[in-house]
């Protein structure tokens, strides 16, 4: 990575990983689609990992599913990851298509304010008076440009763009072709080049703000990414993920493995309503997924190291976590309160940071 990128505060993942791309690209023999700038299996190693190539794994869940993903944007289907929020559908959306195009930032970011030509296109409004309508003061969207180069085009939230909009995908989808109607000659049409595709995603409990239409739920295969239930695949992912994000701060804490084990199985008993032991428990409203428990395992690094002595302990994730919790919903603070006196306070009897969590239980009743 080049010195320029260090003032980055998140490169895109073509950048992160360029070495790993630029490996995998030298050793790829195998058949590749064209437009693709991977085979489809290298794809799949840089996604998954490849200990004799020295790549590592980037996305802890259903490898079955990394297959469905890549063969679904080989076809001629558009792919929608569907799912929780926090269960990395955009990470994985942004891996996919560094991989497949060799860049991932080609993005629209859907809201419920997204209008038909920030997907398409747009006007420099100053030279379209001045020249009327040209190629020179056409100013071409995330679709438009994806379409021309052939490379995937990532759709972030698909469902929260208005139905109408949503749907001037459809025929782009099926035929491949976006008009130009104020343009005249072959500047008018843009015909998709080989590898575009759409890949967008949608989050479960976003579905009732726009339902897409039957139409549109055509042009996509959908896939479900699920959250990590092996606790030990868990740890691993918070823990590297954790260790990236300090490491990006220039940010030096010990995160002890117990520590990190405490943070999962905290969010494990949360996320499932029931512990290892077996005690049922009452699942809070506030998404407990792996991403926010690296988002708690981070800033409980940087409360060690700004607030305490770097070493991160039970105190540091309890304070995190009640944040987290109580973000949507102040009544969940019954259920974590419960959590601690029924979970909690057993397990602090045999280990200490449950210990050092459960006396952190204080900052609930202020």
């Amino acid at each position: 990575m080049s010195n320029s990128n260090h003032a980055i505060l998140r490169a895109p993942a073509e950048q992160v990983y360029a070495d790993e791309l630029i490996r995998l690209a030298e050793k790829d023999r195998g058949p590749r689609p064209t437009g693709w700038h991977l085979s489809p299996r290298a794809v799949r190693s840089f996604i998954l990992g490849d200990d004799k190539l020295g790549i590592k794994r980037k996305f802890y869940g259903d490898d079955a599913l990394i297959d469905r993903c890549i063969v679904t944007l080989m076809s001629d289907r558009g792919l929608l990851l569907v799912g929780e929020p926090g269960t990395a559908k955009s990470m994985l959306s942004e891996l996919l298509a560094a991989a497949v195009s060799g860049k991932s930032v080609c993005t629209i970011q859907g809201t419920s304010g997204t209008t038909e030509d920030q997907i398409k296109y747009t006007w420099n409004y100053a030279l379209l008076l001045a020249e009327g309508p040209s190629s020179r003061a056409l100013v071409r969207g995330p679709i438009y440009e994806s379409m021309q180069q052939g490379s995937l085009c990532r759709f972030e939230e698909v469902t929260r763009v208005q139905p109408e909009i949503q749907d001037c995908l459809i025929s782009l989808l099926s035929d491949k072709v976006l008009h130009v109607p104020e343009l005249d000659g072959e500047a008018a049409t843009v015909f998709a080049a080989h590898g575009f595709n759409v890949l967008a995603t949608a989050n479960i409990r976003d579905r009732g703000v726009h339902e897409m239409s039957s139409a549109l739920k055509r042009r996509f295969n959908f896939e479900t990414v699920r959250p990590i239930n092996d606790r030990k695949l868990e740890m691993q992912l918070v823990r590297e993920q954790t260790t990236a994000l300090l490491k990006r701060s220039q940010i030096e804490v010990e995160f002890a493995h117990d520590v990190v084990d405490l943070l999962v199985t905290a969010f494990h008993d949360l996320r499932a309503g029931v512990t290892i032991e077996g005690t049922i428990v009452e699942r809070p409203t506030a998404v407990m997924s792996s991403s926010e428990a690296v988002s708690v395992g981070y800033a409980a690094c940087l409360d060690a190291h700004y607030f305490g002595d770097g070493t991160v302990c039970g105190e540091h994730i309890a304070r995190q976590l009640i944040g987290t919790v109580l973000k949507d919903n102040p009544d969940d603070g019954k259920k974590l309160r419960h959590y601690f006196d029924v979970v909690a306070k057993p397990r602090a009897q045999r280990q200490a940071q449950w210990k050092r969590l459960l006396d952190a239980r204080r900052e609930l009743d202020r």
